[in-house]
């Protein structure tokens, strides 16, 4: 009877010491068997307002590329999870934004949508470790405060060359006018690098003129000065929602010959003048991205885009779905979350994206090739084709 009891007490105890100081659960779920934590995304971006079809398409660019990376495996055998939120568009709200993704456990960033929330959120991020990508952050100073900042798109000061370049290599005009909104960063970026290769090519600018948000619903003055400069061009490097203003308010004044030309800002004007599609006629916009590009990899991405939210992909789309392409490239390069890592794995990696062929130097620009759509009657097509 002793020898019965001593034993009960012995496996007693053998199951306490088991139960309370094991390295291991006693069991473990079905399934979730060397599963490991998600790796961390977080997006920053207008989702609301009048800004937000160039945040919604960023997300829905970087969500798809996410659902693709996730079923082939992830990165290193991680899953991808992205939380994308909404700024709308104000710098203070992005880097709040920030902050909440950094409690949220952040690894990977896609910084933000606009110039000016982008430039917060670098300050911010400074001394943080973690790689910031801005898919779409354009303005050429905002990656300054930070190296371990990038971007995806063209920088604003190269658009400005590329576009003076574009008019002349395709013998549009020698002489023209500008339009351009003088409060905002990007709108005078792209006019100050315009202005300067137009001197260096010998393009004539006969007239400029100005708006402010505040100004921007009545530009009854600023056409009357652009057709009494009689152009065959006008540069219009400003956003679709005051450009969508600008162009109902011009049309049927100027001839069927004059072209308005902006830069990747304009993306997404067909959605802004979906009254009557035909405002939009003789707008060329300077992009990287065509959705009728016959390149394979832009097609499928176009397919997937279209199978998943029903519409085509604009160069926001793609800009946000090549930046979760490139963080991926330069973790597994890096063999690494870290930013710092990361950083000097930007700089050796190349990318086949749907916006061309990506390499990045330390100051976190990249360059590519640059092409025309021209819009005629709601659909947009590359110039000359």
């Amino acid at each position: 009877m002793k020898k019965l009891l001593s034993l009960v007490l012995t496996v007693m105890m053998v199951m306490s010491l088991a139960a309370c100081g094991g390295d291991k659960p006693a069991s473990t779920p079905a399934g979730t068997e060397g599963t490991k934590e998600t790796l961390k995304i977080g997006g920053i971006g207008p989702l609301t307002g009048d800004y937000a079809n160039y945040g919604i398409s960023v997300k829905q660019g970087a969500e798809l590329a996410v659902k693709e990376i996730n079923a082939a495996g992830g990165i290193a055998g991680q899953q991808l999870e992205l939380s994308f939120q909404d700024s709308q568009g104000d710098p203070e709200s992005a880097v709040n934004a920030y902050g909440k993704l950094l409690d949220w456990g952040m690894k990977l960033s896609l910084g933000c949508v606009f110039s000016g929330e982008t430039a917060t959120v670098v300050a911010a991020a400074k001394d943080d470790d973690i790689l910031l990508l801005t898919p779409s952050g354009s303005s050429d100073k905002i990656l300054e405060s930070n190296d371990k900042a990038f971007r995806v798109c063209f920088n604003d000061s190269y658009q400005g060359v590329v576009a003076a370049d574009f008019i002349k290599d395709h013998d549009i005009a020698d002489k023209v006018a500008v339009l351009y909104q003088s409060d905002y960063d990007y709108s005078v970026g792209l006019y100050e690098a315009f202005k300067g290769e137009c001197d260096k090519l010998g393009i004539s600018i006969a007239e400029v003129q100005t708006f402010t948000e505040g100004t921007k619903t009545d530009f009854t003055t600023q056409i009357n000065k652009l057709l009494a400069a009689d152009v065959k061009m006008i540069f219009i490097p400003i956003y679709a929602e005051p450009a969508s203003t600008f162009l109902t308010q011009a049309k049927g004044k100027f001839g069927d010959d004059v072209y308005f030309f902006g830069a990747d800002g304009l993306d997404g004007i067909l959605e802004k003048v979906a009254q009557d599609v035909s405002i939009a006629n003789n707008v060329l916009m300077l992009t990287p991205f065509a959705a009728d590009s016959t390149e394979a990899n832009v097609q499928a991405f176009v397919k997937a885009y279209q199978e998943a939210y029903k519409s085509t992909p604009d160069q926001f789309a793609a800009d946000g779905y090549d930046a979760v392409y490139a963080l991926k490239a330069a973790m597994e390069k890096a063999g690494s979350s870290s930013g710092a890592a990361m950083a000097k794995a930007m700089t050796e990696i190349e990318v086949p994206g749907v916006t061309g062929t990506m390499k990045w130097t330390a100051d976190g620009n990249t360059q590519k090739k640059a092409m025309a759509i021209i819009y005629k009657d709601g659909t947009g097509s590359l110039f000359g084709q």
